[in-house]
């Protein structure tokens, strides 16, 4: 009996088929072969015989998927696939199945030696895992740039060595939080592999001017999330029920949403069709503006419009050969027509294409018809934090000089009007920075209230500002001409204009002075993408938008500055900590499951002001809301739990990951006590912030109504599809 009813899929793609199909056939099956894939035992094991491997039918996986390739790069493809199922089985029987965790090191450890950058593989091959990649490495890696075999190079990694994440959590019985799972198995999944093989099938390679932009980077993370999620809902069965894995979206959200196997389904299929619609919207309302900005030509422009026309054609073809591979639960579906007696067969998915959009018309819709400025109920759900608060005995000192600061900034001045003393004092963000740095001189609490006052005073000053005006350009222009007060060697600044500019240029002057030019390049990277991140909610707000859940955690670490903060709190001391620590999974777990408590909390705190007074689409109670279709007090318990499971994540990183890092990077005793005493600032970060909350008067409905009724006469505010009722509601007077 299947665990549940596969749901209805959102494809708005048809699939086609590649005509060199039976050429990959053959060709993968002999190559196979050759590498002793098939009917050659692994200690003692035999990982597939030629059963299996027709069954698999990885041809026609990469005929569906690059239905356009030429037959010499079909076949290279095909082959690529062969391989990563074939060292997907091979880890499981090998590894998984022994829970043999310092076998699985050693052997991914033997396979970097066959994937350098530059130079020739000198290891000799131990098995068919080896002696595929070495064979595979030197038949695709002459084509590429040097850009592009270093993503090739990280991607192929990631997809390999993040594999012992799944073992462990196999071994500990632990099932991810929704958020780490997202992330985790973008990597261990391996779709941003593929589709770094879309651009070597389709002869085209993105630009490297824009492959680090945000819009090219949610191309290929919303491509990878719905890749894997649709294989989460097709293998369920074989992966949870036979062979004990925890790696599954189903299971995820299972169990942190508590309910039953077919409505974890469901929402797991209204994640991948939310991630689906993601992608067309970065497409068709981020891209056009990039390739103008960034000045790319018209060779450009077409590789980057092939490498999109790639992945589209990836998700349809990816999901017929779903329907049709022996490896998934799929009893029936590939011959099944949208409706009785529909066409049946191969070259009929075309005809599922107005059922899946009738179907997922509703989730798309509620995105855009929000109605902002509606009156919300102010409770909190309990909220868990367990880390002792200590306090700077300077708080007090820094509260009086914070004002004088904001004064000579111009911060307080009555045009634009954003905030005056009052407001100021009332928002206390010297309360916070005494929360954060409890040992901070006096000056050093003094910079970290300019900072956190600065930055408050920016999230209100944007949509404040620009957010009457549906042209960004005011906006952009405003950005760009910050970013130019942030000089990592001796560039030239110019004059500050306004408060905002000039608060930015003496906070700077005074932070980076004595900094290493690396520690202000890593400041000035996470300011610019906070600054970045208060454009784009500028450009949500105006299409009245609910952003996609996915994007929106990911981005609300940028709008809320937590890159940033951590920055000073990192940079605080010396570490003498190897830049590839900073870079490892469990440092990034770290800072990341800490940054989303912290955003998640505001949320809950700010959902009144937010949501009722200012009309915002940017709070995750409404984006659960808004994707769960549930009630208000369910969305909000649902953002309460997240925090505690990035808490608990926070914890277990301390307590397993971070112990066998050490060992791993072979750190010294000053290298591991410097992580571990930032891991207590990170305490002192979410303790210092969730006081904060508590403490000062910014959100509360009293405080709402002293500090914020009077701009709700001011026409701000969305003004797309749903929003008629705001501005009715405007002539309502505020009591």
């Amino acid at each position: 009996m299947r665990p549940f009813e596969l749901p209805e899929f959102y494809m708005p793609y048809p699939a086609r088929l590649n005509p060199n199909l039976e050429r990959a056939r053959e060709h993968s099956k002999a190559w196979a072969y050759e590498m002793d894939m098939i009917d050659v035992p692994q200690n003692g094991t035999a990982i597939w015989d030629e059963r299996d491997f027709d069954a698999h039918d990885y041809a026609l996986l990469c005929s569906y998927t690059h239905p356009d390739a030429p037959a010499p790069a079909l076949d290279l493809v095909t082959d690529w696939y062969v391989w990563v199922f074939y060292f997907d089985d091979h880890f499981l029987e090998l590894y998984k199945r022994t829970r043999d965790l310092t076998g699985a090191k050693a052997y991914l450890d033997r396979l970097r030696e066959f994937m350098p950058v530059e130079g020739e593989i000198t290891a000799e091959p131990e098995n068919p895992v080896e002696r595929g990649l070495a064979d595979l490495w030197n038949r695709t890696i002459p084509a590429h740039s040097t850009t592009w075999r270093r993503r090739f190079v990280d991607s192929t990694r990631n997809l390999l060595e993040e594999s012992l994440w799944e073992l462990a959590n196999i071994n500990e019985g632990r099932v991810a939080n929704p958020i780490e799972y997202i992330e985790m198995r973008r990597k261990v999944g391996g779709a941003p592999w593929s589709a770094n093989l879309v651009e070597h099938a389709a002869g085209a390679e993105v630009p490297s001017a824009v492959a680090a932009s945000r819009p090219l980077e949610v191309l290929r993370d919303t491509f990878a999330d719905a890749v894997h999620l649709r294989n989460d809902l097709f293998s369920y069965e074989r992966e949870v029920r036979e062979e004990g894995e925890l790696s599954n979206g189903v299971l995820v959200f299972e169990k942190f949403l508590g309910c039953s196997t077919q409505e974890a389904a469901e929402s797991v299929n209204d994640l991948l069709t939310s991630r689906l619609h993601q992608f067309e919207h970065t497409a068709l309302t981020e891209l056009p503006a990039l390739v103008v900005e960034n000045g790319l030509d018209p060779k450009a422009q077409r590789d980057l419009m092939a490498y999109i026309k790639g992945l589209q054609d990836w998700q349809s073809g990816g999901h017929e050969w779903h329907l049709r591979s022996s490896r998934y639960m799929n009893e029936g579906m590939a011959d099944s027509g949208p409706v009785l007696g529909g066409p049946k067969g191969i070259g009929v998915s075309a005809s599922r294409i107005v059922p899946s959009l009738l179907a997922t018309s509703g989730q798309r819709l509620r995105s855009f018809s929000h109605v902002p400025f509606a009156t919300v109920d102010p409770w909190r759900p309990e909220i868990h934090q367990p880390f002792q608060l200590r306090m700077s005995p300077h708080l007090d000192v820094a509260r009086e000089n914070v004002v004088e600061w904001a004064r000579r900034m111009g911060i307080l001045d009555p045009v634009p009007g954003v905030w005056d003393e009052a407001k100021l004092r009332a928002y206390d963000l010297p309360l916070c920075a005494a929360g954060l740095h409890p040992d901070a001189t006096p000056e050093e609490l003094d910079l970290a209230s300019g900072w956190l006052a600065w930055g408050t005073y920016g999230d209100d000053y944007y949509p404040r500002v620009f957010g009457r005006n549906p042209d960004l350009t005011p906006a952009k222009m405003c950005t760009a001409r910050l970013k130019r007060f942030l000089p990592v060697g001796d560039e030239p600044t110019p004059a500050p204009t306004d408060a905002l500019e000039r608060g930015l240029a003496d906070l700077w002057f005074r932070t980076a002075d004595g900094m290493t030019p690396g520690h202000r390049r890593r400041l000035r990277t996470s300011l610019e993408v906070m600054l970045d991140a208060w454009v784009w909610e500028l450009d949500n707000q105006r299409q009245n938008r609910v952003p996609d859940p996915v994007d929106y955690v990911e981005m609300r670490r940028r709008t809320f500055g937590a890159d940033f903060t951590m920055d000073l709190c990192r940079l605080t001391k010396d570490h003498a900590v190897p830049d590839e620590v900073f870079r490892s999974r469990p440092f990034t777990s770290m800072e990341n499951s800490a940054a989303d408590y912290a955003c998640l909390l505001n949320d809950l705190y700010s959902y009144q002001k937010e949501i009722q007074f200012e009309g915002e689409v940017h709070n995750a109670v409404l984006v659960v809301r808004n994707f769960l279709d549930c009630a208000e007090d369910r969305a909000k318990q649902v953002v309460a739990d997240l925090m505690t499971a990035r808490l608990h994540q926070f914890e277990h990183v301390l307590a397993v990951e971070l112990p066998a890092m050490f060992t791993d990077f072979g750190l010294d005793s000053g290298a591991r006590r410097a992580v571990l005493d930032y891991a207590e600032q990170l305490k002192h970060w979410m303790s210092g912030i969730h006081n904060w909350h508590e403490g000062c008067h910014r959100y509360s409905e009293a405080d709402l109504h002293r500090h914020l009724a009077a701009d709700l006469r001011l026409p701000t505010g969305p003004t797309g599809l749903g929003t008629s009722a705001a501005r009715l509601r405007r002539l309502v007077p505020v009591p």
